[in-house]
């Protein structure tokens, strides 16, 4: 499978429990045996924001993880504790909307996309942010074709840009800093309506 990891835990005393998002089966919940211990070849590989692809054997309850192949372990965001919380926060949300054997490579491609504009860092933290959250309840069907609120001229377009984007072209604009506290709060008031949490 094709898919990164969005939450890593201990389990037991060398194991890790992994929560990936894979492109063709959604939500996975996976076991990796050894995989705290130094020398194993999947320490590295089933930490958060690893990118790859994963091979697994499917159990009766869970999966375990034969081998990963990671072509992006996002370091620069690890390093980050700023970018970190970001990609954090977008993990957390992904997990949200993501299940368990529902195909999910928009979702998983919004992700990735949203990880590289972080770890680019020519685009203001606070706009990536809101656009990841705007596209990703668009991809999940809850979402509004206009802000909820009347709002100004630029929230207005940056909304209907976002929406008709492709994702590979979302992260081509910018706004002022003014400009962005507004699309952001238009996006929040957007998120309160249709989630019943905080993240």
């Amino acid at each position: 499978l094709t898919g990164m990891v969005l939450m890593a835990a201990p389990a037991g005393e060398t194991d890790r429990r992994i929560v990936l998002l894979t492109k063709e089966r959604g939500k996975i919940t996976a076991f990796a045996r050894g995989a705290r211990r130094p020398n194993s070849p999947l320490v590295a590989a089933t930490r958060a924001f690893a990118f790859g692809r994963v091979t697994l054997f499917e159990g009766r309850n869970s999966y375990t993880v034969s081998s990963m192949e990671i072509s992006n372990y996002f370091e620069d965001i690890s390093t980050d504790l700023e970018s970190s919380c970001y990609a954090g926060y977008f993990s957390e949300l992904t997990d949200y909307y993501a299940r368990e054997g529902a195909e999910a490579g928009d979702m998983l491609k919004l992700l990735y996309a949203s990880l590289v504009a972080l770890q680019k860092g020519t685009i203001p933290k606070r706009l990536i942010r809101a656009v990841f959250e705007l596209k990703l309840m668009q991809l999940n069907g809850e979402y509004s074709e206009t802000p909820l609120s009347e709002t100004d001229e630029t929230t207005a377009y940056a909304w209907s840009f976002v929406l008709a984007s492709r994702i590979e072209k979302l992260f081509s604009f910018t706004l002022k800093e003014e400009k962005i506290g507004n699309f952001a709060r238009a996006v929040a008031e957007l998120m309160d309506y249709y989630i019943d949490r905080s993240f």
